[in-house]
């Protein structure tokens, strides 16, 4: 990994005046100088008006060479797409670019800032304007104008001017409107239900009406809502987000979200309507749990602020007029499941005039103790919905239903009875012989149980909880008229595609995106099930690969926040974040999993260029390594959990080929590497040397250790053993090449299988991939026999297994072990980033065909644009097809061995090709 990511005519004459008309005036004045005798101008006749058209005309059509064909597009503030709930007081622009020319670039640009659409329109910025600025950087350019209001919509538009110096148009305006952007600024009080108990429901609902008198010109609402808030407005639920806030260290941070809802309010009385979830802010169990604990009862905070077109506002908060009930919702727990009885709903609660006469005053109380912070990570959404594919009743009233994907969710029914009936749902990835839904891999007992109110066909899902399933078991005496299944995850765009003509790998290739989709929640989940908590490793080891398949700008700096606030006074950052649960030993305190806290922010400068999250995190990176040292013995570290879940003589669990001291220290010597790098980038340079010379002694004393010289080998010789210093760099480089054939081997010996665990396969790959041994990456991700990818697909697995057995009594789902995801892109699509020039500057792209792959198709949708590849194999020759994006320059490697510099635009290459 280190040394991986190291109007048409009005505008035309206003535009053209300046080259068509004075030029035209002065032709017909000369001719009526040579009869007056004078110079001077007069009305042209209309055949001279005539002239004047086709002379714009001909100038309209000339003048494009004047512009540059570069264009920017895909304007985002702070990394988002016209935001709602900028809270940060000089956010960052940034922009794509697009020219139908080759080898084109930015060399300039130009930003204009302003309070109205209009007012940018008509060139006024009369909030910033940057002014010509010669630069090539067209991301993270931070706002340069006076400070932002809150509660306020900004315009802006940017043009640029490209290598020739040839200006663009403008771009089409986009948007941003502020939160707060003082979180002291948040005035709203927290309020609660009378009823202060520590139990799983019945939840709580909240109401208040709102007057409006006058011509509305924006509307905001600001909600948090702990654990998880809906808020409805006149009947209407205000935006798609599921499972929301964010969920965090709420002692530490506390996210609220930020809605438009100009369109949701209306003249007269209005509604405000709340419900409250528990979620991971009271886990009072009653069912399965992973842990109880509890930051007190679910409360409220939230408001309104309501702009008026008379330049008025008002502004509604919550406080002690509030009102609030218990639901329907009767029982959640983030972690068992939930509960809904459609008989004690309320109608017209959510509406202007109902009667809240009997509900309850609601209490005033303590705040959960976190910063107010906008949530800036993307939502949680419904992103899917699966019918299902086979229906089986192992016993009277009993219904299975396959819905044929493994996915992390919750199911939807459609049903009818009388008033009273329920329908019982329990959720499973496996089915037991008897044909039963079971959840030995999963975490039970957990289920859904929806009570009929009786009145004809009633929906219904859950709300504030989900679970990782596959099977939905109904047990229920009512008519079920449907049953689906909706895939709840993070909303984080999705960059990459990967298709090749081995159609084994793109089965593993969805295999592992299915994994990911299920644990890309509000926090980078192992499993979507069992666990559902932030265990780090995961963060990093399969970093690489979710970063070619999603945009995480805003998610990695989360995850990196999280950790922070979780790391203690001396230095330790936990094995999850945020921390809720206390383990012991390696599961609270194990190198390979809080390396996390050092990594994640580098990946955010390396890939997306963004050092924000160095520059935030850098002193707890400093401290974290501290904390190392004062667990080393003789320069090297022996605790944590090491290469977990490797393959070895024992069921799989802690580290049982690899020794803990070669995986914890390796991972040390990491992080120091990689913190004097972030020193220099900073500008620390006495901090860069100092960790080098750290870095160096851990060299030392691990070499000292586990090297081998006179065998070429490292500790036990095992698969992780000999990967992590290759790629560490702390392999010899006279000794590289034996380490890596000895490691090809090693896995041709073992039938092609890996014998390396949640911490070393990411390693073998990396590894194998520096080295160009794709030839031994592909017949080991190819290999029929378990343990194996094609293993689990043979076992009729949907989502990557937690162990390369797919046995049952492991989660069916479960983000580890999918390394090679980066190995499609980097090594048979060949799309690597360089290390060298982060943020996508210059990139290589060295596929490399082998085995029977004939042709493979990939892109990646870069912070600068999509870089696409697109290569096929035809009669022993070898045709590539490029596209880079404006602003990148590519080195292109062929299988010949031919190598060539390119800029941007579409290329095509075509080589001979060595036997495959």
């Amino acid at each position: 990994m280190i040394g991986t990511f190291d109007g048409m005519l009005a505008s035309l004459c206003s535009i053209r005046a300046t080259s068509c008309k004075p030029a035209l005036f002065t032709e017909v004045s000369r001719k009526r100088k040579r009869a007056s005798g004078s110079l001077r101008h007069f009305p042209p006749s209309v055949m001279q008006w005539g002239a004047m058209f086709r002379a714009c005309v001909l100038a309209f059509l000339v003048l494009p060479s004047a512009m540059a064909s570069i264009r920017p597009y895909a304007l985002e503030c702070e990394a988002r797409r016209n935001p709602v709930g900028i809270d940060v007081e000089r956010p960052r622009l940034s922009w794509k670019l697009v020219s139908e020319e080759s080898d084109q670039r930015q060399s300039a640009y130009e930003v204009h800032v302003a309070s109205s659409v209009a007012l940018l329109g008509a060139g006024r910025a009369d909030i910033w304007q940057s002014g010509r600025v010669a630069s090539v950087e067209n991301a993270w350019i931070p706002y340069g104008g006076a400070g932002l209001n809150s509660l306020t919509r900004y315009w802006w538009k940017v043009r640029v001017w490209d290598g020739g110096g040839r200006p663009s148009e403008w771009s089409e305006p986009a948007e941003w409107t502020t939160a707060l952007v003082n979180p002291a600024g948040w005035r709203a009080a927290w309020i609660a239900h009378p009823d202060h108990s520590l139990r799983s429901g019945p939840l709580p609902m909240f109401r208040k009406d709102v007057t409006i008198d006058r011509p509305v010109r924006q509307a905001l609402a600001l909600i948090a809502g702990v654990g998880f808030h809906e808020l409805h407005i006149n009947g209407a639920k205000a935006g798609d987000h599921v499972l929301a806030p964010a969920w965090t260290n709420y002692r530490a941070t506390v996210m609220y979200e930020t809605f438009d809802v100009t369109t949701m309010v209306k003249p007269g009385t209005n509604a405000i309507g709340v419900m409250l979830g528990n979620g991971f802010y009271n886990v009072a169990g009653g069912r399965y749990t992973k842990y109880t604990g509890s930051f007190g009862h679910p409360r409220l905070s939230m408001q309104l602020n309501v702009q008026f077109e008379d330049g008025t506002s008002l502004n509604v908060f919550t406080d002690g007029t509030w009102k609030t009930a218990h639901g329907p919702v009767i029982f959640s727990c983030i972690f068992g499941g939930e509960d809904y009885d459609a008989r004690l709903e309320q109608p017209g609660w959510d509406r202007a005039g109902f009667d809240d006469s009997s509900w309850l005053r609601v209490t005033s109380v303590q705040p959960p103790g976190g910063e107010m912070r906008a949530q800036a990570s993307p939502p949680i959404r419904v992103q899917q919905t699966f019918q299902a594919v086979k229906v089986t009743e192992p016993k009277p009233g009993v219904r299975v239903y396959d819905l044929g994907q493994n996915f992390s969710g919750w199911p939807a029914i459609t049903a009818s009875g009388p008033a009273g009936a329920s329908v019982r749902m329990i959720p499973g990835e496996l089915l037991d012989a008897r044909g039963m839904v079971s959840q030995g891999s999963s975490g039970g007992p957990v289920s859904f149980t929806y009570t009929l109110k009786g009145q004809g066909r009633e929906s219904w899902a859950p709300r504030f909880t989900y679970y990782g399933f596959r099977y939905v078991q109904i047990e229920s005496a009512a008519t079920i008229h449907n049953v689906e299944g909706q895939f709840v995850h993070l909303d984080a765009p999705r960059t990459g595609s990967f298709k090749c003509s081995n159609e084994r790998f793109n089965r593993i290739h969805a295999l592992i995106d299915a994994a990911a989709r299920s644990n890309l929640q509000h926090v980078l989940t192992d499993c979507p099930h069992r666990e559902k908590l932030g265990w780090l490793e995961v963060s990093y080891l399969m970093g690489p690969s979710l970063l070619y398949n999603w945009d995480l700008r805003t998610f990695f700096p989360k995850i990196a926040g999280d950790m922070r606030e979780a790391q203690l006074t001396s230095g330790l950052v936990p094995d999850i974040a945020p921390e809720y649960t206390t383990f012991r030993g390696g599961f609270r305190d194990s190198p390979e999993w809080w390396s996390a806290s050092v990594f994640i922010p580098w990946y955010s400068w390396k890939w997306y260029g963004d050092r924000g999250p160095v520059e935030s995190s850098y002193k707890s990176m400093q401290a974290y390594v501290a904390y190392l040292a004062t667990r080393a013995r003789d320069g090297l570290l022996w605790h944590g959990l090491g290469d977990w879940y490797d393959i070895g003589p024992r069921p799989p669990g802690a580290s049982q080929l690899t020794p803990l001291g070669l995986t914890a220290t390796a991972t040390w010597y990491m992080d120091l590497v990689v913190l004097g790098r972030a020193a220099a980038l900073l500008g620390d340079e006495e901090g860069a040397r100092r960790f080098a010379a750290q870095a160096a002694q851990v060299r030392e004393s691990f070499q000292k250790a586990f090297f081998k010289p006179a065998q070429n080998n490292y500790a036990t010789g095992s698969q992780t053993s000999l990967a992590m210093p290759l790629v560490a760099g702390l392999a010899p480089e006279q000794s590289r090449a034996a380490l890596v054939e000895r490691l090809a081997d090693d896995i041709a010996a073992r039938g092609n299988h890996t014998s390396a665990g949640d911490v070393g396969y990411t390693y073998v790959i990396s590894a194998l991939l520096e080295a160009g041994r794709s030839d031994a990456v592909f017949r080991m991700a190819n290999e029929e026999t378990a343990p194996s990818y094609a293993a689990q697909l043979a076992a009729g697995a949907t989502s990557l297994t937690e162990a390369w057995d797919a046995g049952a009594r492991s989660s069916q789902n479960h983000l580890m072990l999918g390394h090679v995801e980066q190995w499609f892109y980097a090594g048979l699509a060949g799309i690597r980033p360089d290390p060298a020039a982060p943020g996508w500057r210059h990139l290589v792209i060295q596929p490399e065909p082998v085995g029977d792959i004939r042709w493979v198709k990939a892109s990646v949708e870069t912070p600068r644009g999509p870089v696409t590849v697109d290569w096929r194999v035809e009669d022993k020759k070898f045709i590539l097809n490029v596209s880079i994006p404006p602003g990148v320059s590519a080195t292109v490697r062929l299988p010949s061995g031919a190598a060539h510099e390119t800029g941007s635009g579409r290329r095509q290459f075509s080589s001979t090709i060595p036997s495959i």
